[in-house]
């Protein structure tokens, strides 16, 4: 029971939008918004016993599913944002880089990226506004975008 308490104490923290995904029923979403509103401390506590005993008719496995989901989105987010990062940065450091993004990526314009990994190492080297450097990130976003 202190289980399902917990759900719908979680379940308060997510957007209306976002539990209208959910299919909750009706009673359900009023106990939440009133939950919301609720200021003192011991209807608020009486309010989130409720919401628990509301959630006990409830099959609580895909809400928790759904919720953990939405929470790992921002970390699958990061990490995409970090792999891009990590090879942008290998482009511009190691000289076999190309060799190997191209290799597991065969879609890989070559061309392009090469060009581009020049520029920006003319950038660097007269201290000009980093446009290539956006320019190579944009490439690489779309390279590993087309590939999943």
């Amino acid at each position: 029971m202190n289980a399902l308490q917990a759900l719908g104490e979680a379940l308060l923290n997510v957007a209306p939008a976002r539990r209208a995904e959910l299919d909750l029923p009706e009673r359900l979403i009023d106990a939440l918004d009133a939950a919301q509103r609720i200021t003192g401390r011991e209807a608020r506590r009486r309010q989130l016993q409720f919401i628990g005993r509301l959630m006990r008719d409830l099959d609580a496995a895909p809400i928790r599913t759904r919720l953990a989901q939405w929470a790992d989105a921002p970390n699958a987010e990061k990490a995409r944002l970090h792999a891009l990062e990590r090879w942008r940065e290998r482009l511009l450091a190691e000289d076999d880089a190309l060799d190997r993004l191209c290799a597991e990526r065969p879609a890989a314009d070559r061309a392009r990226l090469a060009a581009l990994v020049d520029a920006v190492h003319a950038e660097r080297a007269h201290g000009q506004p980093p446009r290539a450097y956006r320019e190579l990130f944009r490439a690489l976003t779309a390279l590993l975008a087309a590939a999943e």
